[in-house]
């Protein structure tokens, strides 16, 4: 059975700070990841940044950044207790503000394409208060997940080298272009063992979006595989903060320089 189209998800577009969706098909290819780093490139970089944990139900971004959960997050946001301004928190050493998620929580999971529409809509509604707002989607292709990528200026598609990571992200990119129709969606290749095989992965990619897809896919950047990324992880800190220097480094602020500022 083929996926309908979302004819309303493009309706929360163009207002507000430029919206950037990271995506996956597949767990375990560095999405999150992707997204703490690159929010915090940004705001290393002057923007005013806002990270949400928009994997609704698997939520880590806390995790990741050793953040003791909130009485007010995401969570709250969506049930309409507390407004995206008051839910979103500093992190003062890092420079830009978090919209934490609740991992586990089946509810939040089970959120209808409406919710996701809804959140999309008070995103936008304060999006004047930040230059970027980051959303870290859930893996897959729910209609959901598919909504807030079909909202968003940009959906950076996170992908590897292996041949089941590159079939999902086809599949993110398909139904992308059903959902918005025109819209900015590159390709990120993510743990390539060098630049020269990094754009090998994408140039395969390519080809495929072009042959069925009527076009090709952009590369939005190539970040090469560096096993300080656990110790970061482990230790619950920002990869910029904990390595600022080397390649895997130079190849995060190649992405965001490559992004622009929208």
């Amino acid at each position: 059975m083929i996926p309908e189209p979302l004819p309303s998800a493009t309706a929360a577009a163009g207002r507000g700070g430029r919206l950037i969706a990271v995506a996956s098909g597949k767990g375990g290819v560095g999405k999150t990841w992707l997204a703490v780093t690159l929010s915090h490139a940004l705001a290393l970089a002057g923007r005013r940044v806002l990270l949400v944990d928009a994997d609704l139900g698997l939520a880590n971004v806390d995790v990741q950044l050793g953040l003791e959960p909130g009485q007010h997050g995401l969570p709250a946001v969506l049930a309409g207790r507390v407004p995206v301004a008051e839910a979103a928190r500093p992190h003062p050493a890092l420079g830009f503000d978090i919209l934490a998620g609740c991992s586990g929580s089946g509810a939040l999971a089970g959120l209808d394409e409406a919710a996701h529409l809804g959140l999309l809509g008070m995103l936008r509604e304060a999006g004047h208060r930040w230059d970027d707002i980051v959303l870290d989607l859930g893996a897959g292709l729910d209609r959901g997940v598919r909504a807030l990528a079909a909202g968003a200026d940009l959906l950076l598609v996170v992908a590897t080298a292996e041949p089941t990571s590159l079939t999902d992200a086809y599949a993110v990119l398909k139904l992308h272009r059903r959902d918005r129709p025109g819209g900015d969606a590159r390709l990120v290749v993510n743990q390539a063992t060098d630049r020269v095989a990094g754009e090998r992965t994408w140039q395969s990619l390519n080809r495929a979006c072009a042959s069925f897809l009527g076009g090709g896919v952009r590369l939005a950047g190539v970040l090469r595989r560096d096993p300080r990324v656990a110790d970061a992880i482990r230790r619950q800190t920002p990869f910029l903060s904990r390595h600022p220097a080397g390649p895997l480094a130079s190849d995060v602020e190649a992405l965001r320089a490559a992004i622009g500022e929208g």
